[in-house]
């Protein structure tokens, strides 16, 4: 089934009840199904998936009890990593938005950072920064937040607070880059920064390892560029901040892919998005 599926966001480790005929939920957009062939048993808590009933067609997700046709599949789109119950709430998915704010603010660093036609000063990516990649994409976290998606609200509001930082960090009235009166000691605070992110960033890439690859991979190269900025800064290597732009720049890419993903369908569009599913390794049953 296309990726591009017009569902609205998904909600994670859900604790709502949701009504039976879910297959109509939505403003009568279709549900994508999981197939009936998975089975997962991890741990304990909320995040303990297990089946039962005849052929497994009933999924327990902690307390809470669906069957396999009314769950959403991971979907890069709407910022759903992994199997999940519909959202409750009626609103449009602001995941695209998230992404493309993300994507062009990212670009427009990486293509500076990559040094691309000469340009090395960063003063056009400071107003993208600020309300495009900052502003707007941390609204988008909070819609999230209200469509019940911890890991939409989590990224987009987090990015959103980076491109907000750097946009402070590099407007002289903020005085953040010139209580610094040693240039080195800058880019070692600048290099900390960006460590911090990379770190962060890891954590989203373990928790996108069972969703698409094209989720998974906007994170993944995510997680290179930080890293290689971060090192172009601490080392310091303009080799590594040119990588790293690079990175970022592949990065940017894929963050718009993933928002055609979740704006495009067949009614809109005459080319849509299918999405990779990455191999879910199963666990052993319990007796």
């Amino acid at each position: 089934m296309p990726e591009n599926h017009q569902n609205p966001i998904a909600l994670v480790e859900s604790n709502h009840s949701i009504h039976s005929s879910l297959a109509s939920v939505h403003n009568g957009h279709d549900i994508e199904k999981y197939p009936s062939h998975h089975h997962s048993d991890s741990h304990s808590g909320v995040s303990r998936i297990i089946t039962s009933g005849v052929n497994d067609e009933i999924i327990h997700i902690g307390k809470e009890k669906y069957y396999k046709n009314e769950l959403i599949k991971a979907f890069g789109g709407s910022l759903n990593p992994g199997l999940s119950a519909p959202s409750i709430h009626k609103f449009g998915n602001p995941g695209p938005l998230g992404l493309s704010a993300f994507a062009l603010t990212t670009f427009l660093l990486s293509m500076i950072n990559a040094k691309a036609m000469g340009v090395t000063e960063t003063g056009i990516v400071i107003g993208a920064a600020m309300f495009y990649g900052g502003f707007i994409q941390l609204c988008t976290g909070m819609w999230e937040l209200a469509l019940e998606n911890t890991f939409g609200a989590l990224a987009l509001s987090s990015y959103g607070g980076f491109w907000m930082s750097f946009g402070a960090i590099n407007i002289p009235w903020f005085g953040i880059a010139s209580s610094y009166t040693n240039e080195r000691d800058l880019e070692v605070a600048t290099g900390f920064f960006l460590l911090g992110w990379t770190i962060f960033t890891f954590m989203l890439v373990l928790t996108t390892m069972k969703s698409t690859l094209g989720f998974f991979s906007l994170y993944f190269f995510l997680d290179l560029t930080f890293l290689l900025l971060s090192i172009g800064q601490l080392a310091p290597s303009t080799n590594c901040t040119r990588a790293g732009g690079i990175f970022g720049i592949i990065t940017a890419f894929i963050s718009w892919y993933n928002a055609y993903a979740g704006l495009a369908n067949p009614e809109n569009a005459y080319v849509t998005v299918r999405a990779i599913q990455l191999p879910v390794y199963k666990g052993k049953k319990r007796n």
